[in-house]
């Protein structure tokens, strides 16, 4: 049976705004509230984190994450309303994008696929 695996991907500019990556830190920064935290969960640099971060809050008119530095209780990261917002709004689209591709143009080519690839010819 055929697997059907899309990835929607916003882009602003040459950059992508947001996508599955960048969807699943916002997630993994607002369960942890932090963005180390996130990239360590995610097995990720802090380093590509924060670029990622960068790149979304660059990318939308409002940011999407607020960051605090220092130390103590109130460091850390958390998600805006409008990082709230996208990442619904974005789940919600990908959530579409993928039930709506399981129709007529998906089953055509779901009945012409192999179960698995042939073994090479050789």
């Amino acid at each position: 049976m055929a697997r059907l695996k899309l990835k929607v991907q916003l882009y602003c500019g040459d950059e992508i705004a947001i996508g599955p990556g960048k969807a699943d830190l916002l997630e993994a920064i607002a369960e942890t509230g932090s963005i180390s935290a996130a990239a360590r969960a995610m097995g990720m640099s802090y380093r590509r984190a924060w670029l990622l971060v960068d790149v979304m809050n660059r990318c939308f008119t409002h940011k999407l994450v607020e960051t605090r530095p220092g130390g103590g209780k109130t460091a850390g990261a958390v998600l805006t309303s409008a990082g709230g917002q996208v990442l619904a709004a974005y789940r919600s689209l990908s959530a579409t994008v993928e039930q709506g591709a399981l129709g007529s143009p998906y089953t055509q080519i779901e009945q012409l696929l192999r179960d698995s690839p042939k073994p090479p010819a050789g």
